[in-house]
């Protein structure tokens, strides 16, 4: 009999093993050094790269409760946080696979649920002490910056393609000035209309000055006292598709470059601070944290450097450009949007012309009716999409909407949803740009600066509802050139005193672009998480190892019912008495998790060569934290000297100055929590339903009370 509730276990858990399948794929996409993939669409034959768990999820056929579960669950964690979804999906098979083991040993399914989860609530505790105040990580990242004596500054901007990038400012329009607070600076310094700054200064500890082309003189940095000639240091790139060349003018200035640090030390603002936190979260994913560190700047820069973190998220927006190679990638002000030739016809008719705009917060199309409403019961529909272009009242409603828009002068209107083709191909005649999908944030940046009123029709449309001062034209690249990419052309919108940015991320590799853009919001909401936490988490494995150190050191503890003081981690009196015999077995599966996820990222860092080389170091420090005062101290000892599990520190940190990692605290702690949740969601179903010819004998086991028989 037991060899066949053996046998029975292991067939009726069909949602573990699926969950382990679908689990195992995601491997590759733990740590700094991910390796992506590629999708290929059967159907249409086109491949899109990937390098995250919610791409490869969607991209899967999940025909299974399981997988629909498995989805629910990443896609959840993707809304609320936009990152920890790899690890997520990793431990949801590591711990799958360990809860098969459990049931293998015939430990009760409510054991297993206990115990599990039990243990990861005193993980979650006992990683508080490895919490760290974001105040104290910006000091200590500022100060270890400048405790670095190097010339990245210098060379970073000018020699690595992947981060020349430029933070743009109205380079086709420099008599233009925007409205920027004073922060007590030299004009030359605030002015930034004058110059490109250049966001790949040292992780954000300084915003150098790259100035036009032909321009000798010396370029200004303020950040730090260290006076540094131009470097001269080769880099290779190994991929004809993945990286790009240096622009030209940028290695006809690369011999007599020269930078001159002033200032203090430690920028008294804390803006660069946040510049270094965010690549300390990013875990070296070097292009887009040139760019946020780009935005950093310029949102502390209009806060008037009062001194508080200013990093509002909703101000940002981004905009793919395909075909264009990465050293375009920058960040522009204002809306930067795609449209037709037909609509850039029109923005080069309005160029150089204040507009008066029209804000819509749904469709422009004669069908669309807001959220709530209710037709009249006593109308009868005879039509409901009729054709508008055979005349009648489409054609009817067509003229009213072009009459409304003429009578208000409105020049361009701004839609949340979508346009009718045939009133955009009107409003293109008489000179109206019509842009469509445009997010809330931008429509409210729009209104909050010019007090526009969004409408939902424009049968609603008065006088205070349009917007003026607004300027279309052409978006033009770092080198003053405007793109024409074929099919789409990228247009700046713009106001006076907007805040809104615009990311441009460019590549030449149509497969790359999702990733691209994925890659720079994962930047964008670890810096915003750990703003609103006001904490992060060590990062480089410091948290994982002080769960597996806190898990194992439990398991080994035996439980004394009798005694009170035997079962703190466990204060539940019937889980202690239930659970005498199981504890360290399910406690030790528990644990198995985070080790499989220290190997595994260890792999990919190529800290170790396999598998079991990867185990022996994890066990090596499990060993020496065990022996030291407490594995807390041990684990912090070893972060602060970059040595812990082969090294704290990003792979990608340049010129000898190893960069310290840090997680974001609520993304990890609830992927935790969200993969052990559905794992044992699965198992308890999964329970429920038994199937063979084994029924009779099962109603007179003495387990039968596991199972509820349908």
């Amino acid at each position: 009999l037991p060899m066949a509730f053996r046998d029975l276990n292991a067939r009726r858990h069909i949602g573990l093993q699926q969950l382990s399948s679908l689990a195992l794929a995601a491997r590759t996409f733990l740590g700094p050094v991910k390796s992506c993939k590629f999708i290929v669409d059967e159907s249409t034959n086109q491949s899109t790269l990937i390098c995250s768990a919610v791409r490869l999820i969607e991209s899967l056929d999940l025909t299974s409760a399981a997988g629909q579960l498995l989805n629910e669950t990443i896609q959840a964690q993707n809304k609320e946080f936009k990152t920890g979804m790899s690890t997520l999906l990793f431990l949801v098979g590591a711990w799958s696979n360990a809860v098969v083991e459990c049931l293998q040993q015939n430990v009760p399914i409510s054991a297993i649920v206990s115990v599990m989860s039990e243990g990861l609530n005193s993980c979650c505790e006992r990683v508080q002490c490895l919490q760290i105040s974001i105040h104290d990580v910006k000091k200590e990242l500022c100060s270890s910056s400048v405790k670095s004596k190097t010339c990245q500054i210098g060379h970073d901007s000018l020699l690595n393609p992947q981060i020349s990038l430029y933070f743009q400012k109205d380079v086709s329009t420099p008599e233009e000035v925007i409205a920027i607070n004073s922060c007590s600076r030299q004009d030359d310094d605030c002015d930034f209309n004058k110059r490109l700054v250049s966001p790949s200064a040292s992780f954000g500890s300084a915003a150098s000055v790259v100035k036009p082309e032909g321009d000798s003189s010396t370029s200004v940095i303020s950040g730090s006292d260290i006076m540094t000639p131009g470097c001269n240091k080769q880099k290779l790139a190994h991929s004809r598709y993945f990286s790009t060349s240096t622009p030209p003018h940028f290695s006809s200035q690369h011999g007599n470059f020269q930078a001159y640090l002033s200032g203090p030390s430690a920028d008294p603002c804390g803006c660069y601070g946040l510049g270094h936190l965010a690549a300390a979260l990013s875990h070296g994913n070097q292009t887009s944290v040139k760019l946020l560190q780009s935005i950093i700047a310029y949102q502390h820069e209009r806060a008037g450097c009062s001194g508080s973190s200013q990093f509002n998220i909703a101000e940002i927006v981004t905009c793919c450009l395909l075909g264009l190679p990465e050293s375009y990638s920058c960040v522009s002000p204002g809306f930067v949007t795609l449209v037709s030739p037909e609509q850039a016809a029109v923005v080069k008719h309005l160029e150089d012309k204040p507009l008066r705009f029209l804000l819509m917060d749904g469709d422009l199309t004669e069908q669309y009716r807001h959220l709530g409403f209710n037709r009249p019961s006593n109308v009868r529909t005879i039509l409901e999409h009729p054709s508008l272009w055979e005349g009648g009242a489409g054609d009817l409603w067509l003229s009213s909407m072009l009459d409304i828009l003429i009578s208000f002068e409105v020049n361009l209107v701004l839609i949340k949803g979508n346009a009718c083709k045939n009133l955009m191909e009107r409003c293109i005649a008489n000179s109206i740009l019509v842009v469509g999908s445009v997010t809330r944030d931008v429509l409210c940046a729009f209104g909050e600066v010019t007090s526009a009123q969004p409408v939902t029709y424009l049968t609603q449309l008065n006088t205070a509802c349009v917007g003026s001062g607004a300027h279309v034209e052409l978006w033009k690249a770092h080198d003053g050139r405007a793109m024409d990419l074929g099919e789409l052309v990228p247009v700046r919108i713009k106001v006076r005193g907007i805040p809104l940015l615009t990311a441009v991320l460019t590549t030449a590799v149509a497969s790359k672009m999702q990733l691209t853009e994925d890659q720079f919001w994962t930047s964008v909401y670890q810096l915003h998480h750990a703003l609103n936490d006001e904490k992060v988490f060590l990062g480089g494995g410091a948290v994982e190892l002080l769960c597996l150190s806190h898990i194992q050191m439990l398991a080994e503890q035996p439980v004394q019912p009798a005694n009170e003081n035997a079962v703190e981690e466990f204060p539940d009196p019937w889980l202690a008495t239930f659970a005498t015999g199981y504890k360290s077995v399910v406690l030790q599966a528990l644990a198995s998790g985070w080790k499989k996820y220290l190997s595994v990222v260890m792999q990919n860092t190529a800290k170790a060569s396999s598998e079991l080389e990867a185990c022996a170091m994890v066990n090596h420090h499990l060993k020496k934290a065990a022996d030291f005062v407490s594995p807390s101290s041990y684990i912090l000892k070893e972060f602060r000297r970059g040595d812990l599990l082969g090294g704290a520190s990003s792979p990608f940190s340049d010129h000898g100055e190893r960069l310290k990692v840090y997680d974001n605290v609520t993304a990890k702690t609830e992927a935790w929590r969200r993969a052990l949740d559905l794992v044992l969601l699965v198992l308890q179903t999964d329970a429920e339903i038994i199937t063979g010819p084994k029924r009779t004998q099962l109603l007179n086991s003495p387990v039968s009370n596991e199972f509820m028989f349908l």
